[in-house]
């Protein structure tokens, strides 16, 4: 069983740094527009926020009352209202926190130990609730993250002026999509059984991979938004629409209800707008060419376009520099891909039989309702 090292806490510590920088950041852009007299983007701005913030509070209280299923209805009352206050995420960090501090510094790890003692039932717990922050993470990143990244590059291009609060939230959107990224492939390892250690290299080269081919993307589709905005519109619509007819077509079954699967499923097709998800856990070599070859040709069609129409509202210089960095982000970022697939991403899967190998009893129960939802997460 993998460990919740001291390394993890202070990761721990650091996302949530972030996640509480990010919200004064987007409400001091949104704040910065407003004044400016720009309401439009200001109220995008704040959308965003605002439909992640939302989305995320529903999957956090239903994870909640799942894994507290049978237990006092008190405590849900209490979470209700929590969740209600758009605050869950702070519960989840406080769990994590405890668990994380305990696992971490407080008590005497045993290697021979069985999983019946309290040592390694504290370090799962720990790993439990980080894995959960993580893939609420990776929702909020999708869903108000990267929108937000296209937004801000796409008001950058098309007005060229800049100050310095659009600098700091470019900064803190791409912060923020690396480190979910990294995170959550973190939590898919300690989570996973089947999964080996994540070392070092192996975040790099996948943490490359992401940033840049989704930094491609945004720039791809930022150009798009600069041509035209309903094009822009009609074009992340269709591939959503295929992303989720897609997910539609794997049958997952991530949640309990069919209400929530749903909303899971239209959650996906948003991701899958921006990056590839293994939604089933298998093999991805097909699926994966497809998506990126299908990603380069839309690419290299917007950059066609734009060579042809050659509309005003760009200038030539500054044209040649995006298509510059559009291609060699996709270019870099598929080499990366290829290197992390061939030479670092393990070939096993949890199997499902390890969703049994459980301690019994009320305890043993919660631990194979989290293993299971994990494992029917998307896999990256």
């Amino acid at each position: 069983m993998m460990k919740f090292t001291k390394q993890n806490f202070i990761f721990l510590l650091g996302g949530i740094m972030i996640y509480v920088v990010d919200i004064g950041v987007d409400f001091w852009v949104a704040s910065k527009y407003f004044c400016q007299g720009q309401y439009s983007w200001s109220i995008l701005i704040l959308c965003f926020r605002g439909l992640s913030l939302l989305i995320t509070q529903i999957f956090s209280y239903e994870w909640f009352k799942n894994d507290w299923e049978g237990t006092d209805t008190g405590k849900l009352k209490w979470i209700f209202l929590v969740h209600l206050f758009q605050c869950g995420i702070f519960i989840r960090y406080w769990f994590a926190l405890k668990y994380g501090c305990q696992a971490a510094f407080k008590q005497n790890c045993s290697g021979d130990a069985p999983e019946t003692d309290s040592p390694n039932l504290i370090q799962k717990q720990a790993i439990d609730v980080v894995t959960d922050i993580n893939m609420l993470r990776v929702f909020k990143t999708f869903l108000e993250t990267t929108p937000q990244l296209c937004v801000q590059t796409y008001i950058l291009m098309e007005h060229g002026k800049s100050n310095f609060c659009q600098y700091v939230a470019i900064i803190m959107s791409f912060c923020g999509i690396s480190f979910s990224a990294v995170d959550y492939q973190i939590s898919l390892r300690k989570s996973l059984p089947d999964k080996d250690e994540f070392p070092v290299l192996s975040k790099l080269v996948y943490l490359f991979y992401k940033l840049l081919t989704i930094t491609s993307w945004i720039l791809s589709v930022t150009l798009i938004m600069l041509l035209s905005v309903r094009s822009s519109v009609i074009l992340l619509i269709l591939l959503w629409i295929c992303g989720f007819t897609w997910t539609m077509k794997q049958h997952t079954t991530f949640c309990k209800s069919k209400k929530m699967e749903y909303l899971y499923r239209t959650v996906v097709g948003i991701i899958l707008i921006f990056t590839f998800f293994n939604i089933k856990g298998r093999k991805t070599k097909v699926c994966i060419s497809i998506y990126y070859a299908t990603h380069t040709v839309v690419t290299l069609g917007i950059l066609f376009v734009y060579m042809f129409w050659k509309p005003s509202i760009i200038k030539e210089i500054s044209f040649t520099i995006v298509s510059i960095l559009t291609i060699l982000s996709l270019v870099l970022g598929i080499i990366f891909l290829v290197v992390y697939y061939r030479c670092f991403h393990p070939n096993a899967y949890c199997r499902p039989q390890a969703c049994s190998d459980e301690v019994d009893g009320e305890a043993g129960h919660k631990d194979r309702v989290k293993c299971c939802r994990f494992q029917n997460f998307i896999m990256q």
